[in-house]
């Protein structure tokens, strides 16, 4: 499996993928999402992709409304991985085609536990 990381923080990126690595996922990283739509229009294929919200060039909602317009990438999972966390924001992504949407700050449980929920890691096993 492999996910797009898309966060203008160069450490929020690190943070994301680590924590992506560590589920067993390899990971492509984008400063914003333009930078990140150039990544997919070169043939790199991703199953996932983590998107903040507010960045330069193009924002995270612009890119979602951006990948769900192209037939070619409709398989992607997206995710909101943001400190947006007003109702209207979140419901705002959803409908723009987000899967998911994870507030910073976040624990790895809590990235772990909305991927298990999106099917895209095994659930673990608790005794």
């Amino acid at each position: 499996m492999r996910a797009l990381v898309i966060d203008d923080s160069r450490t929020m990126r690190r943070i994301v993928s680590g924590t992506l690595h560590n589920l067993g996922f390899e990971t492509v990283e984008a400063e914003h999402g333009q930078a990140a739509l150039d990544v997919l229009d070169s043939g790199v294929h991703v199953d996932l992709a983590c998107i903040d919200w507010n960045m330069p060039v193009m924002d995270g909602l612009t890119f979602v409304t951006q990948v769900r317009a192209d037939p070619a990438l409709r398989d992607i999972t997206l995710m909101m991985v943001t400190t947006e966390s007003e109702q209207s924001q979140i419901v705002r992504a959803l409908a723009a085609g987000a899967h998911e949407y994870l507030i910073k700050p976040f624990t790895a449980d809590a990235i772990r536990e909305k991927l298990e929920w999106l099917g895209l890691v095994p659930a673990e096993e608790y005794v």
